[in-house]
């Protein structure tokens, strides 16, 4: 077969759908296009780009399609080869600009363009430093979130205040608004006296030159002619005005976005641009794109009953999604009564999934915060299921985690704190690390760490409530064995990801955890806007799934604790009439509700259990063991023969914890084997006749051969 052809202006419209036909022969005058999740926006904004110069109506090299992420160019610009353009420029916005720059300086400005930092945290902590503020490594976090936003959106200093109240942000760590202003300064000063720029400043100073240089602005103009700007509804007043300085009094503009999946509004991002197009152009070209070509109709039907009680203002551009796959199983809502068992459920119903051919990668654990990764970590290792975790570190590797577990080791083997409970030695510790009880206003890194530290003072409440007089040794050897349970293969694996993490990825199963208010929406959107914010990010969050959707929330942290959390309100009216199943048991689905399970109790002293791997024991770590100790050594020598065999860490075939259970309880048959924790449907099929063989003194088929 010889090279691929270039296709025709006739081939590129037919491989279009009519609404897209229709964005594809829109190619003079401003056009906004409003397209939902899954309908293929890039595929028509592409198409239209290759019919218009395919046509001759658009020359290639006067395009310039900009986005917002380097990997969304890179699949524009691969697009557009395969369509037979690739003349085309498809860049992000700091890149299209600091090329620009990097061209126009040395003769509009002269000298060097001044040397871009890939980091800005080390200046913003020298800049705090010459305001005689000590800030740690969260605080510098939240302060350079703070000069960027202040950057993007174009507020001068000296109007902070008045602004960040305005968009209902909090200073970080503490500090009064003219204090971050004076930082501000100090930060801006650094950078001219070391001739440095950051990340923002390829975007003002591409803005200054423009402006102020009207040669550069025509220049620049008369290279590019025609302009496509995708994720329309994610700019932010900075990258709008760069954009009218590249168009100028012109309007060969298309503009592309999806208001119901603004959830960046933290970062300086505004709609507002793309809600007052049409005011803006009024002869301006709409076009809406609403056939779903992801999801299955249960999918797109629950993303559009989400979007049902949105305010008013925002039904005008409301899409409703038109799902074009055949159906697909029921949206599951399911009610747990605390949250490590929300993660069990959760863990068991991806093993169910692995077990019928769905790939680890193709399934998503979406989560609102950071710190409620933890509990999924641990069941999913505890499960043997690898799982990669997408923006951020594993919990363990984060930097507060790693140091509060070093200040406890260190406590613990000086016996500091032995006068009082567990919980009281965790938290005067803790407190040595900047945790304090109450959680910080507002979101960020601050509020991001208090909740991994917080996660950690939970623990010792759970161990304290589990074994009586438990001491800070035994919550160390708590946080040592569950670090070592998560060193998970990272190359396929489940997706573990926040909702905003998850933007502009899809998957054919997604699970969404921990719906319940204070979480989503988060207990800090104290505001209708905020709260709509919230709604948008369930939304995107839905739209994620290709097939399988499932939805839970627990109804208290711990087990055994008081059930007073409700699910959250955007869930009202989405779950069916029947009510939501509970501890994984399908909803609507016909079969009988089960009870919520109670609390998992010792076997041998009757005590509530709590940490997840003295449940799948079903006893206290120190309570009496009554394993076979001959059987445990057989079995893990048989793990490590199987974990060299499949090139696996030992814990991915079974847990220590999983392999002591198999040795107390020494099963006769699969049916008993089923019921030991950590023996899902798929180690049953894999490892069952082995196991029994060993349990029964036999030789396994590996031995035999």
């Amino acid at each position: 077969m010889g090279a691929m052809s270039t296709p025709s202006a006739d081939d590129v419209l037919a491989a279009l759908d009519p609404e897209q036909r229709e964005v594809a022969l829109a190619l003079r005058g401003p056009v906004r296009v409003l397209a939902g999740a899954g309908t293929g926006k890039t595929r028509a904004i592409t198409h239209r780009i290759a019919y218009g110069v395919h046509a001759g109506v658009l020359p290639a090299r006067q395009v310039l399609a900009v986005t917002f992420t380097a990997r969304a160019a890179g699949e524009m610009r691969t697009r557009l080869r395969m369509l037979g353009v690739p003349g085309v420029q498809a860049r992000t916005f700091h890149a299209a600009a600091l090329r620009q720059l990097q061209f126009f300086w040395p003769r509009a400005v002269g000298g060097e363009l001044p040397r871009l930092v890939d980091h800005k945290a080390s200046l913003v902590a020298e800049a705090a430093a010459r305001q005689r503020l000590r800030l740690d490594r969260t605080g510098v976090r939240d302060l350079a979130a703070e000069v960027e936003w202040l950057k993007v959106t174009m507020t001068p200093r000296d109007e902070y205040a008045a602004a960040a109240a305005r968009a209902g942000r909090v200073p970080p760590d503490g500090l009064d608004a003219a204090t971050v202003a004076r930082v501000v300064a100090a930060y801006e000063e650094l950078k001219r006296d070391r001739a440095l720029m950051d990340f923002e400043d390829v975007l003002v100073y591409a803005v200054g030159l423009l402006a102020d240089r009207p040669d550069v602005a025509r220049a620049v103009r008369e290279q590019y002619a025609h302009f496509v700007v995708d994720e329309y509804q994610d700019v932010s007043p900075l990258q709008q005005a760069l954009l009218d300085l590249w168009v100028g009094d012109r309007d060969d503009v298309c503009v592309v976005g999806d208001p119901s999946q603004t959830i960046y509004s933290f970062t300086g991002a505004t709609p507002e641009h793309l809600l007052g197009f049409t005011a803006r152009y009024p002869r301006a070209t709409e076009v809406r794109l609403v056939r779903d070509y992801r999801s299955t109709p249960q999918v797109v039907g629950l993303a559009n009953a989400l979007l049902q009680r949105v305010p008013a203002s925002a039904r005008q551009t409301r899409l409703r999604l038109v799902a074009q796959r055949p159906d697909g199983p029921s949206a599951r809502f399911t009610e747990h009564p605390d949250d490590p068992a929300e993660a069990t459920g959760v863990a068991h119903a991806v093993a169910a999934l692995l077990a019928t051919g769905v790939r680890a990668s193709e399934v998503a654990v979406l989560f609102r915060t950071n710190g409620q990764s933890e509990a999924v970590e641990q069941a999913l290792s505890d499960a043997g299921i690898p799982y990669v975790l997408r923006g951020g570190e594993r919990f363990f590797q984060r930097r507060e985690v790693r140091e509060a577990h070093l200040l406890l080791r260190g406590a613990a083997r000086a016996g500091e704190g032995s006068e009082g409970s567990l919980p009281e030695e965790a938290r005067a510790v803790l407190a040595g690390t900047g945790w304090d009880p109450s959680s910080p206003p507002g979101g960020g890194a601050a509020r991001e760490r208090w909740e991994s530290l917080q996660a950690l003072a939970a623990l010792a409440d759970d161990l304290a409530a589990a074994r009586e007089g438990a001491t800070l040794a035994d919550l160390v050897a708590e946080l040592d064995e569950r670090a070592a349970a998560q060193h998970a293969p990272t190359v396929e694996g489940v997706t573990l990801a926040s909702l905003h993490a998850a933007k502009g990825l899809e998957w054919d199963a997604v699970f969404l955890v921990g719906l319940s208010e204070g979480l989503l929406p988060i207990s800090y959107a104290d505001t209708p806007d905020a709260v709509e914010e919230e709604r948008r990010l369930l939304y995107v969050g839905v739209t994620r799934a290709r097939e399988h959707l499932a939805l839970s929330w627990s109804l208290a942290r711990t087990p055994g604790g008081r059930g007073s959390r409700k699910p959250s309100r955007f869930l009202d009216g989405l779950r069916p009439a029947g009510g939501s199943a509970r501890d994984g048991a399908p909803a609507g689905g016909g079969g009988r509700t089960r009870r919520a399970a109670g609390p998992v109790t010792c076997r041998t002293c009757g005590k509530t259990l709590s940490d997840a791997v003295a449940r799948k024991l079903g006893r206290c770590a120190d309570c009496p063991s009554t394993y076979d100790e001959e059987l445990y050594e057989r079995l893990r020598e048989w793990r490590r023969e199987q974990a060299q065999s499949q090139s696996v860490p030992a814990y991915v075939v079974f847990t220590d914890a999983t392999l002591t259970a198999i040795a107390e309880a020494r099963p006769g048959s699969s049916p008993e084997l089923a019921r030991i924790p950590g023996v899902g449907r798929t180690k049953l099929d894999k490892y069952a006749e082995d196991v029994l063989a060993l349990v029964a003194g036999e030789a396994t088929v590996g031995e035999h051969a």
